[in-house]
């Protein structure tokens, strides 16, 4: 191990648990898209991949620097005290568990968190907001397997704005959407529909969430260089 890689903040990034099909084997394997760890690497960190685990959680974040909740299947609306929609998918609470529970002892330590897509939601939902279980059609989520891509726009003076600016180009791929935000948190970034497509936790050193997906976004490392930034407390506002 080289003094470089010792310093490289360690970012731990929730990952599936899924049937898969490798090589001559098709069985339950823990999987995460590769462009969450390229994306991690790129902006000078080290991913950790976190599958969900009965316990733990505590211990990881122990050691580790920040978080990345990822993308995945809708959060169980019973979360949120709610009945399901016939076109939400069905609970994972294994992982919806298992992200709480990282959630919650990164909050918990002061540790930079980023949450992408279903990430963003569960950040909502675990502070006791609510989501709409599913938008238009022809909306966020049109075609399987393929990104919408459109502006949003960042809310002035917010920590989004600081990394983004005040409008950006994101790709996004989602069928539910933040309703009633939970506690602490502001919405900071819309689509033209105004959707939420930002958050971020009031009085937490780094807590952001947004709607669209970063990762998928080669050329465009600036969340995740933020993220790693506020790793390094001196440099926390």
């Amino acid at each position: 191990m080289t003094h470089d890689d010792r310093r490289r903040a360690l970012i731990g990034i929730s990952s599936y648990q899924d049937d898969a099909v490798w090589s001559v084997w098709n069985q339950r394997a823990s999987l995460l898209p590769q462009t969450y760890v390229d994306s991690v690497v790129r902006a000078g960190g080290t991913p950790v991949l976190l599958p969900p685990q009965p316990g733990g959680a505590d211990h990881l974040l122990d050691a580790l620097d920040g978080l990345v909740l990822a993308g995945g299947p809708d959060v169980d609306p019973a979360r949120y005290a709610a009945a399901p929609d016939p076109r939400t998918g069905p609970p994972h609470r294994a992982r919806d568990d298992w992200e709480s529970r990282l959630l919650g002892a990164a909050l918990a330590r002061d540790l930079p968190v980023l949450g992408v897509c279903r990430g963003m939601q569960l950040l909502n939902v675990e502070l006791g907001g609510t989501l709409v279980q599913h938008l238009p059609d022809d909306s966020h989520q049109i075609v399987p397997a393929r990104f919408v891509r459109h502006r949003v726009d960042v809310v002035d003076g917010s920590r989004l704005a600081a990394v983004l600016g005040p409008a950006t180009e994101v790709s996004c791929y989602h069928h539910q959407a933040v309703d009633r935000l939970g506690t602490g948190l502001q919405a900071t970034a819309h689509s033209a529909d105004g959707t939420v497509e930002g958050l971020e936790l009031t009085g937490h050193r780094f807590a952001l969430g947004v709607q669209w997906h970063p990762e998928t976004d080669a050329d465009d490392l600036r969340l995740f260089q933020a993220l790693i930034t506020a790793t390094h407390r001196e440099t926390a506002p």
